[in-house]
């Protein structure tokens, strides 16, 4: 019973506390970026613990307009988990904002007769089924009934030539892992995506339903650990464009706190990107990277996923200093069979200033909108105050690659289309 005041062993104090899905070094072939995804990696997991699951979906619709569902599970602890359903509709052209966040009730997974990638419960179900159509051959259906004068229903499909994909191979493709051992970790993150797809359906106000014909993408996500732990901020960024058969680019990107780096506390602040790149309607890329506090990113670097903030300044009304602009840059080995090559492509958008925002659609207070439980759960630092910036602009994408994949594409192509980001600082 003594044994471990004895135990000679010791924790490295130095040794490395975070495992990131990008890798300790560049990854720089396809395989070892592109995992295709399996049934099992869009199940709900809903895990014990301090963890938080969502389903999301972003799509554009013919007129510019924003629609977004998601589904929250949040765990903590002891606690029952709190699941919420949540849409935003944004019209651009009018600038008016749709949004409903309600606590749902008798959540199920999986709904009878269908896997764990359905749920269902009182006010909503969503339920993923395949499609009678090959050249769109997995589908979810969306069915929410919001409020009264509010209900949508919505089917979002998956292109055949567009697999989902994860960063790497097998059943741990996709995991970022906090501590020292993997095979225990002291939590983890992990995202799978549909990079480009189709909505079709309605969304019902007042009894008036108008038509929905959409593109965007869907990501399945889970924070396995307390949000304030794994991260200081995140970027994340998807644009759209039906031209050339369909175009598409998206990046998801957090930053460590001190707490969690390759030397243990106090050599964090790692930056953790993963992206894909959609080109002429088929998956061209999957991208990623780790930026390290000290290192400096190699502009030329043959492998790129990141997103840099421009001109910062300070915002009174969150305390943090928001970017006037964002650099969104991809580069790989193309995924394609043939041709093979290179793929790369850049988006810069202007948000403009806190004196004059360009396509703001909100700055979210996290812990208004957040559950009354869950908020007294999560020890945030005294003073800090969790936002989420939201963007929507028209935006160019400029890629280059073969001229098989879209004519003309290796002397670089700009591709008109839509851009949602979001730019989240937790402390």
């Amino acid at each position: 019973m003594f044994s471990s005041f004895f135990n000679s062993s010791t924790v490295d104090p130095k040794a490395p506390n975070l495992y990131p899905v990008s890798g300790f070094e560049p990854k720089t072939s396809a395989s070892d970026l592109f995992g295709d995804l399996r049934p099992t990696d869009l199940e709900w997991a809903c895990s014990g613990g301090f963890v938080t699951e969502t389903q999301t979906f972003y799509h554009f619709l013919e007129d510019d307009t924003m629609l977004m569902c998601q589904v929250i599970h949040s765990s903590i602890g002891m606690w029952y988990p709190t699941i919420q359903f949540t849409c935003k509709i944004y019209n651009p052209n009018t600038s008016e904002t749709l949004w409903r966040s309600i606590n749902v009730t008798n959540f199920v997974t999986p709904p009878p007769g269908l896997d764990k990638r359905s749920c269902k419960a009182d006010q909503f179900s969503i339920t993923c089924n395949p499609s009678a159509d090959p050249s769109f051959p997995e589908k979810y259906d969306i069915r929410a009934n919001l409020s009264d004068d509010f209900q949508i229903s919505l089917e979002v499909a998956r292109p055949a030539s567009v697999p989902g994909f994860k960063l790497g191979q097998g059943p741990k493709g996709g995991f970022t892992y906090f501590g020292q051992d993997v095979t225990k970790p002291d939590g983890y993150v992990v995202h799978r995506f549909w990079p480009h797809t189709r909505a079709t359906g309605h969304v019902i106000r007042k009894g008036q339903a108008t038509p929905v014909d959409g593109i965007g993408m869907f990501v399945h996500a889970i924070q396995g650990m307390r949000p304030n732990l794994v991260a200081s901020r995140w970027n994340f960024g998807t644009f759209q464009s039906r031209a050339h058969g369909g175009v598409a680019a998206v990046q998801m990107e957090f930053t460590t706190l001190e707490t969690h780096g390759r030397h243990g506390a106090g050599s964090g602040g790692v930056t953790v990107n993963v992206g894909a790149v959609v080109l002429g309607g088929k998956l061209a890329v999957v991208t990623a990277e780790t930026r390290w506090p000290d290192e400096v990113p190699e502009e030329t670097a043959p492998v790129m996923s990141r997103v840099t903030h421009v001109e910062p300044e300070h915002d009174p009304d969150t305390g943090y200093r928001k970017p006037s602009a964002f650099e969104f840059r991809w580069a790989g080995p193309s995924i394609l069979t043939v041709p093979q090559g290179t793929v790369s492509a850049s988006l810069c958008v202007d948000v403009g200033g806190v004196a004059q925002p360009k396509g703001l659609i909100e700055k979210v207070d996290v812990l208004a909108e957040i559950p009354y439980v869950i908020k007294t759960m999560v020890n945030y630092v005294a003073g800090t105050k969790p936002y989420i910036y939201q963007w929507q602009n028209k935006a160019k994408l400029v890629v280059r690659g073969q001229d098989s994949v879209i004519p003309g594409l290796s002397e670089g192509l700009e591709i008109e289309g839509l851009f949602f980001n979001e730019a989240s600082f937790i402390s």
